[in-house]
């Protein structure tokens, strides 16, 4: 039962995972820059995502622009293009496939099926957060070092914006629940074998009747 809750409790967190790895490969602002200027009134906030660049007014105006061009966007933007998307389709096949491997789902077959099925489910969680985590881990190195760099001017320097803080904590998210559905199956399978079943024999019995009955041959 212990085991079933925490099934559960990795395939909650999956859940947020996938939504948050979604929404972290939709949002524009992967990279923010804020120029106030002169005057409050003119404020600008510019933000650059993996698909579009957004620049938000003051006043309240705001308009994006799409990236139509992928051979001109740096390596690194290309990258996190690909493995995000990557990331997305794993985790989604992967909460398909845990929804049949959990044991509180009536899906799967035998235990075996469910078993296996679960441990395919968490690699896939594993897998996707990894490819989470290393476009939004590169995107951040590319903003710290350009922000660092000196010859670079002070309106071209950007921070990091809401998309990367939620593409860190989705695959983190997902990295956790990959390892609780593997661990728990493998948990199973390794008490399966280290205490196999006991089978119960009896050879004293069988030769205390068979001694018997061959003495009442003899008589």
């Amino acid at each position: 039962m212990a085991s079933a809750s925490l099934q559960f409790f990795a395939f909650i967190l999956a859940l947020f995972g996938v939504f948050g790895d979604i929404t972290a490969t939709l949002l524009p602002n992967w990279k923010v820059n804020a120029d106030v200027g002169s005057n409050i009134i003119t404020a600008i906030t510019q933000m650059q995502g993996l698909w579009m660049d957004c620049t938000w007014y003051s006043t309240g105006m705001f308009s994006c622009t799409l990236k139509y061009s992928v051979l001109s966007l740096p390596i690194y933007i290309q990258a996190a293009r690909t493995t995000m998307v990557l990331s997305c389709i794993l985790s989604a096949f992967g909460i398909c496939i845990t929804a049949v491997g959990m044991k509180c789902t009536k899906l799967g077959g035998d235990t075996d099926s469910k078993s296996h099925a679960c441990f395919a489910g968490g690699l896939c969680f594993i897998l996707a957060g990894i490819f989470g985590l290393v476009p939004t881990s590169w995107y951040t190195r590319e903003i710290i070092s350009n922000f660092l760099d000196q010859t670079i001017p002070e309106s071209s320097k950007h921070e990091p914006g809401g998309a990367v803080y939620t593409g860190f904590i989705s695959a983190g998210f997902l990295l956790i629940a990959g390892v609780i559905f593997c661990t728990s199956c493998f948990k199973k399978q390794q008490g399966a074998w280290i205490y196999p079943p006991k089978q119960h024999h009896f050879p004293s019995t069988e030769q205390e009747s068979n001694a018997g009955y061959n003495l009442k041959d003899y008589v």
